[in-house]
């Protein structure tokens, strides 16, 4: 594997904020937990259609992936962002992992599912990862019975906040996964600041998780070698064939 070589990482926004926005929330990270993958910040697919709540904290525009009720149970739009975003990470991808902060981590964990499941994302390698800063799980159950049918079988790592109004829901999230890692800190609903235990865990996962990239890599390149070509097959085939009419 090239030293220089990057990984993509999809980073998701949350509800009326920006790519930009999340960009700067994950600055507060330790550098070296990302410095071997290539971080991309998309804004959603919609303008913000209300107030956001980092207004006079971050310059606007905000945008929103998809629209919902206050139960959380019926959803509008979201068709439409999926088949933006699975467009999206063809034509600019592939990307081996997503990173995304409450709506985008929601957003995340689905369209990972749904791959899974051959829903979406058919053009597109496995999604290997997923980063996922309070999120949590869709509630309609014709999306649930899809995306969340069978443990979701990705390296996935998972930030709670203790004081976030989102601590159940990002706790079933995680659940949802097969052996999730989950980081516990004492903050609400926000990209929280890494301790030292935090840095320490994370940058070990992301390094289990190039090694897993390194591995599956090496295999395939291994297989593509001792694969032999058709066109060698047949003339080995043939040869045999006159070395035993001349015997």
């Amino acid at each position: 594997m090239e030293l220089d070589k990057k990984f993509k990482v999809l980073c998701l926004h949350g509800f009326r904020t920006s790519g930009s926005f999340l960009k700067k929330q994950i600055s507060k990270w330790n550098p070296s937990i990302f410095q071997q993958f290539d971080m991309v910040f998309p804004d959603g697919i919609f303008p913000a259609g209300g107030k956001s709540e980092i207004e006079g904290i971050f310059p606007p525009p905000y945008f929103e992936w998809f629209q919902f009720n206050k139960d959380f149970t019926e959803y509008t739009n979201l068709d439409e962002c999926i088949s933006y975003l699975c467009d999206y990470m063809v034509k600019n991808g592939p990307f081996d992992g997503l990173l995304g902060f409450s709506q985008g981590a929601t957003l995340s964990a689905l369209l990972i599912g749904y791959q899974a499941q051959g829903k979406v994302l058919n053009d597109h390698p496995p999604i290997k990862f997923m980063v996922s800063i309070a999120g949590s799980k869709f509630r309609d159950p014709s999306i649930c019975n899809v995306a969340y049918k069978d443990p979701i079988k990705v390296k996935s790592v998972h930030f709670i906040g203790e004081k976030d109004w989102l601590k159940v829901p990002s706790e079933e999230l995680a659940a949802a996964f097969e052996d999730p890692v989950i980081t516990r800190h004492p903050q609400g609903h926000t990209v929280p600041r890494l301790d030292e235990a935090s840095v320490k865990q994370l940058s070990e996962w992301s390094s289990s998780i190039l090694e897993d990239i390194k591995n599956a890599d090496d295999v395939a390149k291994a297989s593509n070698v001792e694969k032999p070509s058709e066109g060698n097959t047949v003339a080995e085939s043939g040869e045999n064939l006159v070395e035993q009419i001349a015997a």
